[in-house]
């Protein structure tokens, strides 16, 4: 059995469920007898309980006649549950192919062969080639997809911070 109660304190409305001694109401904390609160309805369905708090409430809101134009809770959780778009018929219906851009999504743009940021890839050609020139450097970087100017820059910095070496155009780690 479910029942709307009103507390003659602060005036909220709540459902109790079943029958106990006493009631507390969950805004003010009065406690009273259940049978001295006052029952606006008592029913055995949840979903009616619920109907008529949020009718009260609407009413007290001055929403009445809104709330009387939605459906049902019963209704509304059925059009909640039949309505999820999953996220592929939400691509697919955006007439998008969502395969394509899965596919898409796993490839990196940078390039096939890139592995780390465009730092760590100046740092691996410094490290995987055998004192190398600045152009092997451009050449190692570039074929992942790191630009010139880049590489000039960062073997600069890295000069300048003592991290690297360089001696007649030859690089080397420090």
């Amino acid at each position: 059995m479910y029942a709307v109660v009103g507390c003659s304190e602060c005036s909220n409305l709540w459902i109790i469920e079943g029958r106990s001694e006493t009631t507390q109401c969950p805004r003010c904390g009065s406690r009273k007898a259940f049978e001295k609160r006052k029952k606006f309805v008592e029913t055995d369905d949840a979903d009616h309980a619920r109907e008529v708090r949020a009718s009260m409430l609407a009413n007290r809101q001055g929403q009445g006649d809104a709330f009387a134009a939605v459906d049902s809770f019963a209704d509304l959780e059925n059009d909640v549950s039949d309505g999820v778009v999953d996220e592929t018929e939400y691509i697919e219906r955006s007439g998008l192919d969502a395969d394509e851009l899965e596919a898409a999504g796993d490839r990196d743009p940078r390039g096939p062969s890139r592995a780390g940021s465009k730092a760590d890839i100046v740092e691996c050609a410094l490290e995987e080639l055998d004192r190398p020139t600045e152009a092997e450097v451009i050449d190692y970087a570039d074929e992942r997809g790191v630009s010139a100017a880049y590489v000039r820059d960062t073997l600069e910095k890295l000069v300048r911070r003592g991290a690297v070496s360089e001696n007649r155009g030859r690089y080397r780690n420090l």
